[in-house]
């Protein structure tokens, strides 16, 4: 079995691209995932495995804020949890990349898990609001309009990348496909990036500050979902144009 550095040296020469990728993606979850895909390659992992690890770290959490009274300890508790969770969720396609046991299953499986993550996150945060008494039914409707957002984005990035494969499959790479990465972009994704989102739950003992700071990100999320939109149909109607 290869030695943990080597393992290391070769997951950093299999990384994805960083274009479209937030700071924090970039420089704490997959650092943190390449670890963690390490120590699964160490201990005979598949893809597969450790992205069910992922949804176990993910979903305990998720419990943990539908079912127990929100406090410090369980703020802490659940962004480790999610945070944990994330990083895994790196680690998988590192993994697949490494080993090169990926394949279409791992795939729609990261999908399923991804998917999931992000209708039950939001779901346990209505939960929460209505068992330990948000200050008025309308905070009912927070959750419910950051679900939709988060799920609509997630859906409609998705049949971007697949739509957008499926047309320039044959074709040459668009014009600006190689361009850098921009740093700026970066920074202005951090709103956007899951990791981020997860720091809201550090919240959790202070009530109206976590229900502020979950409002603030649920109107962040909905302007950028306005701006993908708007940019996702563009780059498909280029694609068509081509």
């Amino acid at each position: 079995m290869e030695h943990t550095g080597t393992v290391l040296r070769e997951l950093r020469g299999a990384q994805k691209s960083s274009k479209g990728v937030s700071l924090y993606s970039r420089y704490v979850n997959r650092p943190a995932g390449r670890l963690l895909a390490a120590a699964a390659c160490r201990a005979g992992l598949t893809p597969n495995q450790v992205t069910l690890v992922s949804a176990a770290f993910t979903f305990s959490a998720v419990a943990a804020v539908a079912l127990a009274e929100p406090s410090w300890r369980l703020g802490a508790l659940v962004y480790a949890g999610l945070a944990v969770g994330f990083a895994f969720d790196s680690a998988d396609g590192q993994l697949a990349r490494l080993t090169g046991r990926g394949g279409p299953d791992g795939e729609w499986l990261d999908h399923v898990v991804d998917c999931a993550k992000m209708i039950l996150v939001h779901t346990a945060v209505l939960i929460s609001f209505h068992r330990f008494g948000a200050p008025g039914d309308a905070w009912l409707l927070l959750p419910l309009g950051f679900l939709f957002t988060a799920v609509l984005t997630f859906c409609a990035g998705l049949l971007r990348e697949q739509l957008g494969k499926a047309a320039a499959s044959g074709a040459a790479a668009p014009a600006g496909a190689t361009a850098p990465v921009s740093r700026v972009r970066a920074v202005a994704l951090l709103p956007a990036d899951y990791g981020v989102f997860c720091l809201v739950f550090l919240l959790l003992g202070a009530p109206a500050a976590f229900r502020a700071g979950y409002a603030v990100l649920a109107a962040v999320h909905a302007l950028f979902l306005v701006a993908f939109l708007g940019k996702w149909f563009r780059e498909l109607k280029a694609l068509r144009a081509g």
